[in-house]
């Protein structure tokens, strides 16, 4: 059962990275990744193949404040990050890329943060 759950949100996963590519032109695209426990987001140039800015749960100076790393809170912790990282590396557009989750709960939580603190998409 775990196997075909994971199945599915790979396929979900590859379906929107198709429509991001024919959509996105020349943005930077942020990559959203949740576990159980932890919230990882990076923006990568596809074009290169290299992560340009990263956060997660997994930082200290983000840990530290938190409760739990895995909760609606923390993951506004980190799009509030990485979006102050990517202003610093003068990236202000990127396309989101919700890697197959459902745009609810975490997910939706670090995109809206990460808009409020200035990324657009």
């Amino acid at each position: 059962m775990a196997k075909e759950r994971h199945q599915a949100r790979w396929r979900r996963s590859r379906r929107i990275r198709n429509r991001i590519g024919h959509v996105r032109k020349d943005r930077l695209r942020l990559s959203v990744f949740r576990s159980g426990t932890n919230i990882y987001a990076q923006i990568i140039d596809d074009t290169k193949g290299e992560t340009l800015v990263a956060a997660s749960t997994l930082e200290k100076e983000i840990r530290e404040g938190l409760k739990s790393c895995g909760n609606v809170e923390a993951a506004a912790v980190v799009g509030k990050v990485l979006a102050g990282k990517a202003l610093e590396a003068s990236i202000k557009r990127v396309v989101f890329d919700r890697g197959g989750y459902l745009y609810h709960g975490r997910v939706k939580a670090l995109a809206e943060a990460a808009r409020e603190a200035g990324l657009e998409f």
